[in-house]
């Protein structure tokens, strides 16, 4: 008997097979997306003192712990920009598969870490009936959030 996570998960590969992705690259968004929460996670802290920091002039990660007064920090592999690229990747290939303007799929990124961090959001879906294309960050709810 399958519990709800897995009718979720199988749930979600479905929906995105009939979206033009193949298993493996449903598979490997269903990972991108868990590693972009988790990291979203890591940024807002652990409760425990420790978050993840961006250094303001090189952009590089580090985990950073602020308590008695004092701060100690160290670099981190920088799991979100990888997540990213793989994203990019996944994507661009997928529409390669599936040409055409109104097949067309944008990934976007929610980065609030209380919700659901990846949406895919075809061009058919942002455009209203006059052709307008509506910005991906207005409407990306429209999407398909790939998170089970």
């Amino acid at each position: 008997m399958k519990t709800n996570s897995h009718k979720r998960k199988h749930a979600l590969f479905d929906r995105l097979a009939r979206l033009g992705f193949t298993s493996g690259e449903a598979a490997a968004l269903r990972r991108i997306e868990m590693t972009l929460h988790r990291w979203a996670e890591r940024e807002c802290g652990d409760g425990s003192n420790w978050a993840i920091e961006r250094d303001e002039i090189t952009g590089k990660p580090h985990n950073v712990w602020h308590g008695d007064g004092a701060r100690r920090q160290y670099a981190i592999a920088d799991r979100e920009a990888g997540a990213l690229r793989r994203l990019d990747a996944i994507v661009a290939a997928r529409n390669v598969r599936n040409p055409g303007t109104p097949n067309h799929v944008i990934a976007y990124h929610q980065q609030d870490c209380r919700g659901c961090m990846l949406y895919l959001v075809s061009i058919a879906q942002l455009t209203d009936e006059t052709g307008f294309v509506a910005p991906v960050e207005q409407y990306y709810t429209q999407g398909l959030a790939v998170c089970a």
